[in-house]
């Protein structure tokens, strides 16, 4: 199979740019950082075709099952996907070429139809193969790889051209797995810019009906729904201080039920499914409790939000809580028993929250979406 060039590759200034981004479903980070990455492009340039496809609808149907095959040991056998994680985050690939190859034959011919200049992969097994249909295949679109907060070894791959990164930890990952530093662009991740927009949280909370001078804690589950809820609920219940507290479950129906049901009848609580404010939430609320996926957290940073890293599966999650406490921009509950004293103490000195709160900011990079637009859309005059 080859790859025609694509207009930049001819040398066509005057063609439309069209950017392909590569995502996946998996929880709601990826999409999430995805969806920044299109609406910035389109900011800069609103001429340019961007869009944001679920690669994996275009691969074979076991391929896809392989793919999302993972979600049996992480809830079920939490060891056996810590092993499997760590083999992948630390080997050459997440997967066989070969794999790759046979399952995603139906994304290379539909990239192929698409004749992009770039593509933009945002799960490591995307950049995988996109970077096997450039190597195999002589495709002439440009490759760009967007990471979260931590990067698996297997991003590192000669055809990527630009990795849009965290400052510090990833930059330096890429750094030792031979990336050259012009590849690099430390720009933060991609999140919406909303979150670190907002300023005013008496106005914000005002907005939101919540109380001004009741502390707020902001609690979201996981995009998988783990959690363990009951248990979280009941820890929380435990605060003697004045608490107002907020769960997002998201999309999850049944998440939503049993907590509604474990919170009947709880002053100052409130149990909210799919929000789409939650930048505003964010900015409201003193503390957030929850898993530690990327987004939420780069999401968190920006709002200045300090964050308790609760119940992270082996791998990417447990890495970005320590990053957390290694930062200053709070803690990783290890114990369920440790929840309760940890808010208790925490809201009993301002001191400490505001500290971390002050280093969160200092962490922030709201307009890391804008960067990272600017230097794909270089890529293309790189090309004229």
């Amino acid at each position: 199979m080859h790859f025609p060039p694509s207009a930049s590759a001819r040398g066509n200034s005057s063609s439309v740019a069209k950017i392909l981004i590569l995502t996946v479903r998996h929880g709601s980070a990826h999409v999430r950082i995805s969806n920044a990455v299109r609406s910035a492009l389109l900011e800069i340039d609103p001429s340019s075709c961007v869009e944001v496809v679920d690669a994996l609808a275009h691969c074979t149907r076991w391929f896809r099952t392989y793919y999302n095959s993972f979600e049996i040991p992480l809830k079920y056998w939490p060891a056996l996907w810590g092993w499997i994680e760590n083999v992948q985050h630390h080997g050459e690939s997440t997967g066989p070429a070969w794999l790759y190859r046979r399952g995603a034959r139906p994304l290379a011919r539909f990239i192929k139809s698409q004749d992009p200049d770039i593509v933009v992969a945002t799960e490591v097994g995307l950049c995988e193969i996109a970077a096997l249909m450039k190597r195999e295949f002589r495709a002439r679109f440009r490759l760009v790889g967007v990471d979260g907060l931590d990067m698996d070894r297997p991003w590192a791959q000669p055809e990527v051209d630009l990795y849009p990164a965290a400052p510090g930890g990833v930059a330096d990952q890429l750094l030792a797995a031979g990336v050259s530093p012009e590849k690099i662009l430390t720009c933060g991740v991609p999140v919406d810019p909303v979150f670190g927009s907002l300023q005013d949280r008496v106005g914000v909370r005002r907005k939101l009906e919540l109380e001004r001078d009741v502390p707020v804690l902001l609690v979201i589950f996981g995009g998988l729904a783990f959690g363990r809820p009951q248990q979280v609920v009941k820890e929380i219940a435990k605060v003697k201080r004045p608490l107002q507290v907020v769960f997002i479950t998201r999309r999850h129906h049944r998440l939503t039920e049993m907590v509604q049901r474990l919170c009947a009848g709880r002053p100052r609580t409130r149990v909210l499914g799919w929000v789409d404010n939650l930048q505003e939430w964010m900015a409201a609320a003193d503390l957030l409790l929850g898993r530690t996926g990327s987004a939420t957290v780069t999401e968190a940073l920006n709002s200045g939000l300090p964050i308790l890293g609760f119940d992270p599966p082996p791998g990417l999650e447990r890495r970005v809580c320590e990053l957390i406490e290694k930062w200053g921009v709070g803690f990783w509950v290890r114990r369920i028993e440790d929840l309760a004293p940890r808010l208790e103490q925490l809201l009993t000195c301002g001191d400490e929250l505001e500290g971390l709160r002050a280093n969160a900011r200092t962490r922030a990079r709201p307009q890391a979406a804008h960067d990272a637009a600017k230097g794909i859309l270089d890529l293309l005059k790189e090309e004229n």
